[in-house]
């Protein structure tokens, strides 16, 4: 899955760990929820990170929700469920792998 390059250019909160966002394991790096974004540090700066195709996760047959046992965090106008270091998301009767 490709990831959008998109610099995130101010802003001024230094992510880690205690800084009360949600931390996501995602590949080699950690994104940080924050105010409906996800963002990553890249090279000084911080990024919005997000998927750049869609990405059906076709095998994921556990239904999240409220009291699913996975933390929700807040991704724009949805709800994404960390799970097993992925982001899901519903979307049109299956789950999408952030």
């Amino acid at each position: 899955m490709t990831t959008l390059h998109l610099e995130h250019p101010t802003h001024e909160h230094t992510h880690g760990e205690g800084c009360g966002h949600p931390a996501v394991p995602h590949g080699d790096h950690v994104d940080y929820a924050h105010d409906g974004h996800m963002h990553r540090e890249h090279a000084g700066h911080w990024d919005e990170c997000e998927p750049a195709e869609h990405q059906a996760h076709e095998e994921h047959t556990h239904q999240h929700g409220q009291d699913c046992g996975h933390e929700s965090v807040l991704h724009g106008d949805h709800v994404d469920y960390l799970h097993d270091g992925h982001r899901h998301a519903a979307h049109d009767g299956h789950w999408d792998d952030h």
